[in-house]
């Protein structure tokens, strides 16, 4: 386990996932364990994450309650000292969790950044 969670909500997002995620994969991995929580998707995304990107967990939630609930059902399975929640169609860099996780080990009196 890593000492930071990437976790990107989706809810029929399948169009999303397939053009960022393998970008998110390459630029994260190495320094995240990354999840995807699903809130219930009819998209066949969850089945197109395990098929091609075997290297992302996949949380289910019981039922899609909205962006919060779905956040909260699936933090409270994850284990992580920083968690990241990251949107389904947001393009990172190279490096782009570093910087951040520095800061926030830099000032205890950070609490989001």
């Amino acid at each position: 386990m890593k000492e930071v969670a990437l976790v990107i909500l989706n809810y029929n997002g399948i169009r999303y996932l397939e053009k960022f995620l393998p970008d998110v994969i390459a630029y994260s991995k190495d320094d995240a364990d990354i999840y995807v929580a699903d809130n219930c998707s009819t998209d066949g995304s969850i089945e197109m994450i395990s098929e091609r990107f075997s290297e992302v967990k996949i949380i289910v939630n019981e039922y899609n309650g909205g962006f919060a609930t779905g956040y909260n059902h699936a933090l409270k399975q994850i284990d992580a000292e920083y968690y990241i929640l990251l949107n389904s169609d947001i393009e990172v860099t190279k490096g782009w969790i570093t910087p951040v996780v520095n800061l926030m080990k830099s000032d205890p009196m950070i609490g989001a950044a």
